[in-house]
């Protein structure tokens, strides 16, 4: 194993930021938009729907009817996402809707949610309700968009997109979603949230390298979800690292050189592009607790 590869959360020098001007630029924006919003969506990722909120929105929206979004929910174990979806209307001021490839969410699921958040006081006939629409990069915001609107309005892709401009977009009659570039970037305080991020590919792997990912998902993957990695892979019982995961891998899916030497940047591509896409099974990474 290279000298440079090694448990990313045990290596400071490994621990995955944004800039903080990101944060105050998205706390201002949110500010100035939120007297005008009478509800908020806000996708998460089903696999890892606490790492991918964004806690400006509690911060500042504490007050603001909420629908949370869980996206990408054929990717997660459906269980999981159950749960999730329970823990959460049961919160105040909360409803809980899901979204997949195969069972997109459409425009009248959102507008009944939205008629039952917000209090019959605050209803007015004639009057053009906002709607919110916020999520962190490549979390399923403008799949979604383009879902709702029945017309393609936003790219969509694999890797974590920024809105150009602001859009008001017309989701029924009296019924406006209000999408605004540039706001929603996780707060990466917990390093485990952040790689969980990056494994989804929330973060770029410009951003962090995808061999440090890859460790980190052989470990989560090994304490977790040890029957997924032996289905794919045929992991064995003797295998207990992380590094023995990704050397296994390499030896499989040919990652080795004509020198014999394994190409750990290919190895932990295969890894992490076999999650993403679902490959190694419907897995959730994280369990409802607290939101």
């Amino acid at each position: 194993m290279p000298a440079n590869i090694a448990s990313p959360i045990e290596e400071t020098t490994m621990a995955i930021n944004w800039y903080p001007g990101h944060m105050n630029k998205a706390r201002k924006e949110l500010s100035k938009i939120i007297p005008t919003i009478d509800l908020v969506i806000e996708l998460l990722d089903s696999r890892a729907p606490n790492a991918s909120k964004n806690p400006l929105l509690d911060e500042i929206t504490a007050s603001v009817p909420r629908i949370n979004v869980l996206s990408k929910a054929d990717l997660a174990d459906p269980a999981i996402t159950n749960l999730w979806q329970t823990t959460i209307n049961e919160s105040k001021n909360r409803r809980c809707l899901v979204s997949s490839t195969t069972s997109p969410l459409r425009a009248q699921a959102v507008i009944e949610c939205a008629r039952k958040l917000i209090s019959k006081e605050s209803r007015r006939p004639n009057y053009n309700y906002q709607i919110l629409i916020t999520g962190i990069p490549n979390v399923g915001k403008s799949t979604l968009l383009n879902v709702l609107s029945e017309r393609k309005l936003a790219k969509t892709g694999n890797e974590p997109a920024v809105t150009q401009r602001q859009q008001r977009i017309k989701l029924a009659e009296n019924w406006y979603l209000i999408d605004t570039p540039g706001m929603m970037w996780p707060k990466l305080e917990d390093q485990n949230g952040a790689y969980r991020l990056a494994m989804t590919g929330t973060i770029r792997n410009t951003a962090v390298e995808a061999e440090d990912i890859a460790w980190f998902a052989a470990e989560e993957l090994l304490s977790g979800f040890r029957a997924n990695l032996s289905n794919r892979y045929g992991i064995t019982e003797q295998i207990t690292t992380a590094e023995q995961v990704l050397e296994s891998i390499a030896v499989t899916r040919g990652a080795i050189s004509k020198r014999g030497q394994i190409d750990w940047h290919k190895t932990a591509e295969i890894l992490l592009n076999d999650f993403r896409s679902g490959k190694l099974g419907r897995i959730s990474l994280e369990r409802p607790s607290t939101l």
